[in-house]
């Protein structure tokens, strides 16, 4: 998984294929593409009917003939066959004509970190079976960090929490590489089955699984926070009769059931910290952590990992497609590497000036520096016998 930047520069679209959304960006035309991860599929005859958002209207509210799947699961390609179905429909005729017409067609897809290599390989059959000639895979982390503008390749740590709807990510960048990373199999889907549930066992009420948003209505306002609401008015099933009906949660009792998940993210952040360099941990006392990702926009989740990590916390500008921003920035070749000073044929690096080249028995005595009279050591160099120096000295 390990990519240069001009490989990537080579490449012409950027596939991000999410648990909860797809999103594709093409050279030169932007982010083209962004919707649900979700396919309606006629059992009887295995037409296509919908993908994206008119499949995930679908869900729950289809007839036995139709069924709506699926293909990416916690950031992992499950249905090669069906992800590629989906991504056509998605893309459309014209902008596929417009792919087809090149004739070295490469892609870049990222991948969640510390993925399996069959992860990895379903993900490049994907993009192959679309007519991709060669795919790159960067990970999830770095391409986040490079879309919410984080100085990735500078000497200094980056903390950075990706927060997907089946995975929580967290990683210490510098040098544009990851330090130390973790994941964590809890995201907004787990926040939200942890919603249903206490209802369900407090308040005996089934909420309806896409036509509300559970965390969206319980936790309007300030959301996790303790200055919310105290009160909120819930609409949903009876579990007994399966008559509509409604009741009054307490929020504070809402709140609690989401720390039990939320739990696992913190984890997953002192074990990023306690194996972190020193060093890096004292730039993000200063530097904080930056939240990226659609989870990221839960109501109070960034006060709430301020007040027990004690660091500051930031969410990013557009936090749900940093990732394939940034993976079009490494396309488009707007992200450099740390330049270092031009080297010279001895191999000595110019930090304040031109290089003398002259061998060193002809240069000045008050133009060489201590790197110098060690280099003529080691390379076995004569000084003149006037500047030879004495045993005395």
């Amino acid at each position: 998984m390990t990519v240069s930047l001009e490989q990537l520069r080579r490449c012409h679209v950027a596939v991000d294929l999410g648990a909860a959304r797809t999103r594709v960006f093409v050279k030169g035309a932007g982010l083209v593409v962004d919707e649900p991860s979700v396919a309606a599929v006629n059992t009887r005859s295995g037409a296509l009917i919908a993908v994206g958002a008119l499949a995930e209207k679908m869900t729950g509210r289809t007839p036995d003939y139709i069924r709506v799947v699926r293909p990416v699961s916690g950031g992992t390609v499950v249905d090669i066959e069906m992800a590629q179905r989906m991504l056509r429909h998605l893309l459309g005729d014209k902008l596929r004509r417009q792919l087809r017409r090149k004739p070295r067609l490469r892609a870049a897809a990222c991948t969640p970190h510390d993925s399996d290599p069959l992860a990895q390989r379903a993900a490049v059959e994907t993009l192959v079976g679309l007519g991709a000639r060669r795919v790159e895979l960067v990970d999830t982390l770095i391409a986040a960090a490079v879309g919410c503008g984080l100085p990735v390749e500078q000497p200094t740590a980056t903390m950075i929490l990706v927060c997907g709807a089946a995975t929580t990510q967290v990683a210490v960048l510098s040098l544009g590489s990851i330090v130390t990373a973790e994941r964590m199999p809890v995201g907004g889907d787990a926040i939200d089955h942890a919603v249903i549930q206490h209802l369900r066992h407090q308040h005996e009420l089934m909420l309806p699984s896409q036509s509300v948003r559970p965390l969206q209505v319980a936790l309007h306002g300030n959301g996790l926070t303790v200055q919310g609401p105290t009160y909120t008015e819930i609409h949903g099933r009876d579990v007994a009769t399966g008559l509509a009906r409604s009741v009054t949660v307490d929020t504070a009792a809402v709140r609690q059931a989401i720390q039990t998940p939320l739990t696992a993210v913190l984890d997953g952040i002192g074990k990023v910290l306690r194996d972190c360099p020193p060093d890096l941990v004292a730039d993000l006392a200063d530097r904080g952590i930056m939240m990226v990702g659609g989870s990221a926009l839960l109501p109070g989740l960034d006060v709430m990992l301020r007040e027990a990590t004690g660091m500051p916390v930031q969410i990013a500008e557009r936090p749900d497609v940093c990732a394939v921003l940034g993976l079009g920035a490494m396309l488009e070749g707007r992200v450099q590497p740390l330049a270092l000073g031009p080297i010279s044929v001895e191999g000595r690096i110019s930090l304040d000036g031109p290089v003398d080249d002259r061998p060193l028995s002809e240069r000045p005595l008050s133009g060489r520096s201590a790197a110098d009279g060690l280099t003529a050591d080691l390379a076995g160099d004569d000084l003149p016998a006037g500047e030879r120096p004495t045993a005395a000295e």
